[in-house]
């Protein structure tokens, strides 16, 4: 959700044209997230002024207006040091148009340009503290705010520099956000801070770097000092508070000859083609460029707060984010799963010896079975994956199981205790809902277990403990490949938890030699996409979509009605099949599409009476069933088989089908696969 991307080079000459060519580059790798305009601002020619140039739709609209902006010679000169920021925006304050793209402005002048991902929610108080100083708005975002809040700042306080600006801003506002920012009046500098919002630097050198961490500075402990007074909406008024300065000269050298690029990004994928080596900030954290120098300095001081900021070494590569010989990046990483469920489990599942090592979780595990019950909490499609395994994990726990929207969870204030083990499930490690439902369990003593695709994810560093799914780099919107490994990573938890209970090593052997054939079993449902593409056809057309089953495909129900619904805008509705005499049953008729999953598993009775309630009533579903059952199949002309595998991995087995007859209708539809809209891959905020 929005995406920002700066680069500085310093000492290391590029044109600006270069540096136009990175930033566009860098907001490409970044549309996945979602966003509805983008925008990039540079130095002018003769370097006292600040170009912007933003454009709605996207980045290759900008991509052709930059081209027509920047024809002169003077762009294609060599510069010594010079940043430049872009962005990609999703709307949440304003409509999207270039008005409100990013970045913003503090001035006309263009004194100061913020690029900002978030919400900054205290806004409307800072715009008329600002308002009643003479400043005017021209755009409805709140980060236009910022800007021209760093700008009355850098009047007030002349002597400041450019971070010490930032961080007063920052101490002003409330919300979640991470924002970069450049100025004419501070040339070949660059500030970036996070605040509940992911963002990293990346360090470009031409040698290895003297150290692998960056030492945190602080201000003075002394007392705050105060300026302006700012008016509350009650009528009361306080002082704005202004920070300590910071009397330290402590600063990271990346080298002697100081020659280094630095990369500032919402995710690792914008800048692994330039370099391999991040850091993670955390909350609070401002980085600072300036000469060549960063810096990371912290807003609030807490104990448990480390002496430095390691820099990390990316194993990612540049072709895990390119789509290769696939249309789109959904169709790449659905049929990456047979390698992707393979990495969830390498290093861990040893089917030699029917054991599991979670080395994440593994120094927690004796104190995970005292606990009063396990909680999964997740959004989407994470959610969906706790659904899948609840089953599961109730029946080699034999602890409580309970499943939370994590958005539902917090507008409950949920009862927490010191007992509890919160598991908290998401893709990008960021997923708003979700971190704030951690931080509530985390205040009230419970156990946090992560589990995230994304290493140095806020959620993997505020987790006690977790499991990295491994599941790779996934680009498009619409999850697939981290639902199949987050699936596996939770049933490796439950066979962890059962591995001493005699009872159960007959079940614990019997999933152990269906996760060892599940990759085999994975290419061989990928084969059924062509018929799923003809099935696609009969379908793309219609309005609506009810998904059937019980069990341990209820679940895929679910997950496939998502997909169906945020692919091709078409209304799906996942229906637990026991439900139907309750009211879904008054939707079947012959021109309703349903489709069932009939299984040979504990309910396979129960869903051939669902089954024959929706044919009595002139339905003609399509059916799921297992390879070879042809008193299944005998109820409809049109079925996909899979292959037979333990019941609590069917899940696995039969979501590939829905995830691709809801690609293959996208690309009928005309839809944007892997950028549907309103979407955004990494929801930040609420």
């Amino acid at each position: 959700m929005c995406g920002i991307f700066a680069y500085l080079n310093y000492l290391t000459p590029k044109s600006r044209l270069e540096v136009l060519d990175l930033l566009v580059t860098g907001l490409k790798r970044l549309e996945y997230r979602g966003y509805d305009s983008t925008g990039v601002a540079i130095d002018s020619p003769d370097s006292k002024n600040i170009v912007m140039v933003k454009r709605t739709g996207k980045v290759k609209v900008l991509e052709d207006a930059i081209q027509e902006h920047f024809t002169g010679g003077e762009y294609s000169e060599p510069v010594a040091t010079h940043i430049g920021i872009a962005h990609t925006r999703w709307a949440t304050h304003g409509e999207p148009c270039e008005r409100n793209s990013h970045p913003q402005r503090s001035d006309e002048g263009n004194g100061f340009v913020v690029v900002h991902n978030g919400i900054i929610t205290n806004y409307n108080d800072v715009k008329t503290f600002l308002r009643k100083r003479g400043y005017e708005f021209e755009s409805e975002t709140d980060t236009e705010v910022f800007a021209k809040l760093v700008h009355h700042l850098w009047k007030t306080h002349p002597t400041y520099s450019f971070r010490e600006l930032v961080e007063q801003a920052i101490l002003q506002l409330e919300g979640a956000f991470a924002v970069a920012v450049k100025s004419k009046h501070f040339p070949g500098e660059c500030v970036a801070a996070r605040r509940s919002s992911p963002l990293l630097v990346g360090i470009k050198t031409k040698t290895r770097l003297a150290t692998d961490h960056i030492p945190i500075l602080y201000g003075k402990d002394d007392k705050k000092q105060t300026s302006d007074q700012e008016t509350r909406p009650h009528g009361q008024t306080r002082e704005l508070p202004v920070l300590p300065r910071s009397d330290s000269t402590s600063e990271f050298m990346p080298l002697e000859e100081k020659e280094v690029e630095y990369f500032f990004a919402s995710d690792a994928s914008a800048v692994i083609e330039h370099t391999n080596r991040v850091i993670y900030l955390e909350d609070d954290d401002v980085a600072a460029v300036r000469d060549g120098t960063l810096s990371i300095h912290r807003l609030k001081k807490s104990l448990d707060d480390p002496h430095a900021r390691e820099i990390t070494t990316l194993k990612m590569e540049i072709q895990q984010i390119m789509k290769g010989n696939y249309d789109y990046f959904m169709q790449k990483e659905i049929f990456e799963q047979p390698d992707s469920v393979v990495n969830t489990m390498r290093g861990r599942v040893r089917f030699d010896g029917n054991a599991i090592v979670l080395g994440g979780i593994k120094d927690y595990i004796p104190e995970i079975k005292r606990c009063r019950r396990l909680m999964l909490i997740g959004c989407g499609t994470s959610y969906h994956s706790a659904v899948a395994t609840r089953q599961l994990l109730e029946e080699l726990t034999e602890l409580p199981v309970m499943v939370e929207l994590a958005s539902d969870f917090l507008d409950r204030n949920t009862p927490i205790f010191r007992d509890d083990v919160c598991f908290f499930i998401s893709q990008s490690g960021e997923t708003a809902d979700t971190l704030m439902a951690l931080r509530y369990c985390k205040q009230r003593g419970a156990l946090i277990v992560g589990i995230t695709n994304t290493v140095g994810s806020s959620i993997c560093r505020e987790s006690h403990c977790g499991v990295h799914i491994n599941a790779g780099p996934e680009i498009g919107v619409a999850s697939t490949k981290a639902y199949t490994s987050q699936f596996i990573s939770l049933v490796m938890f439950a066979l962890v938890m059962s591995e001493d209970r005699l009872s159960l090593q007959q079940r614990r052997l019997e999933i152990l030699q269906a996760l060892s054939n599940l990759a085999d079993q994975i290419r061989k449902v990928l084969k059924l996409d062509s018929k799923v593409q003809e099935l696609a056809k009969d379908l793309y057309q219609h309005k609506s979509l009810l998904i059937m089953g019980r069990g341990y495909n209820f679940a895929t129900c679910l997950e496939g009605a998502l997909k169906v619904k945020e692919l091709t805008y078409m209304h799906s509705e996942g229906i637990m099949a026991g439900e139907l005499k309750h009211g879904p049953l008054a939707l079947v008729d012959d021109s309703m599409p349903v489709l069932m999953i009939v299984l040979r598993d504990p309910v396979y009775v129960k869903c051939m009476n669902a089954l024959q309630q929706v044919t009595s009533r002139k339905g003609c579903p399509v059916i799921i069933c297992e390879e070879g059952d042809e008193e299944t199949k005998a109820f409809s002309s049109r079925s996909l088989e899979i292959p037979r595998t333990v019941d609590c991995l069917q899940g696995i087995l039969t979501v590939i089908p829905m995830q691709l007859l809801s690609y293959h209708i996208a690309v009928l539809r005309g839809c944007d696969v892997d950028c549907p809209r309103n979407l955004a891959k990494s929801v930040t905020v609420e």
